[in-house]
């Protein structure tokens, strides 16, 4: 066909339902249309439907769309008691969810309210407990840094934990939002083994990064990759996970206040462009000698 260069391998990307507004059925159906083949789900998608839990369930499984995973789980890790407890039954729940509309992985959140007098080696056990959990339900755990939290901030923090619970079935969630606005260099990734990389979220910024309590803020004020001011620190992040040799799942998670105005069907296709764009900038496979070689 000639376009082999730049042809989009739509397999590969996702749209967070988080993007769009309006009912499940509407934003499936654009999510459908614009060619994405996948779609990142949220409890409350499923939990808040008029017509209840079921009827949502079985919207999800009738669409052609894959499920990328299930978002969020917050605050879950380091608490004891029967906090800890408490904190258990809604991970099974949730896990319960992931099996239902066949979501291979469930996002976790470095908590934000880690009690300072935590037990030493809590938080890594109860990140073990998670993914043996998930094991049975055919789930994988995707962990993810909190900016706004005081334990895992960034990805580096996030990859270290990682590494110490050192689960088969514990990955790494990369947020490129967060790793630019940390202002992160790209050789931090250079660690990271891209198989241990579960899901790799993409957004852009309608501004320039704000530091300190601006932070939580700016966060809805992401737009579509190409659309924003760090396009080419975008387009380098991605290029640079794909020379480490990542080959998986992207997703784009736009919280947009603007776009929480519009229907589905009018933002679903910014993001079928915006789609094309990560793969014209950023994605032209390059030979496999150009990839990292690893030792």
């Amino acid at each position: 066909s000639g376009h082999e260069g730049t042809a989009v391998n739509r397999d590969n990307f996702g749209i967070d339902l988080a993007c769009l507004h309006g009912p499940l059925a509407a934003r499936l159906a654009a999510a459908e249309s614009a060619g994405f083949a996948q779609v990142m789900l949220w409890a409350r998608d499923l939990t808040d439907h008029p017509q209840g839990y079921q009827a949502a369930v079985d919207l999800v499984r009738a669409s052609k769309l894959q499920v990328s995973g299930l978002q969020l789980i917050r605050n879950y890790e380091g608490l004891s008691g029967p906090a800890h407890d408490y904190k258990l039954e809604v991970v099974k729940a949730m896990l319960d969810i992931c099996a239902d509309i066949y979501a291979p992985r469930l996002v976790v959140s470095a908590s934000s309210s880690v009690p300072h007098r935590r037990e030493p080696g809590s938080v890594d056990a109860d990140l073990r407990k998670l993914a043996n959990l998930a094991v049975p339900m055919g789930v994988r755990i995707g962990f993810k840094a909190d900016p706004l939290g005081h334990a895992v901030p960034d990805v580096q923090k996030a990859w270290d934990l990682v590494c110490r619970v050192d689960h088969a079935n514990l990955g790494l969630v990369l947020d490129s939002y967060h790793f630019i606005a940390d202002g992160l260099p790209l050789e931090v990734l250079n660690d990271i083994s891209p198989e241990k990389i579960s899901l790799i979220q993409l957004a852009d910024f309608s501004a320039p990064i704000m530091q300190g309590s601006g932070r939580a803020r700016a966060d809805h004020t992401r737009v579509f990759p190409g659309e924003g001011v760090m396009h080419e620190q975008l387009a380098a992040f991605v290029r640079h996970a794909d020379w480490l040799g990542y080959n998986g799942a992207y997703s784009f998670l736009v919280f947009n206040d603007d776009y929480r105005d519009l229907p589905a069907h009018v933002v679903a296709p910014r993001a079928a462009r915006a789609m094309a764009w990560v793969n014209n900038q950023a994605l032209r496979r390059r030979l496999p000698l150009n990839r990292l070689r690893r030792a």
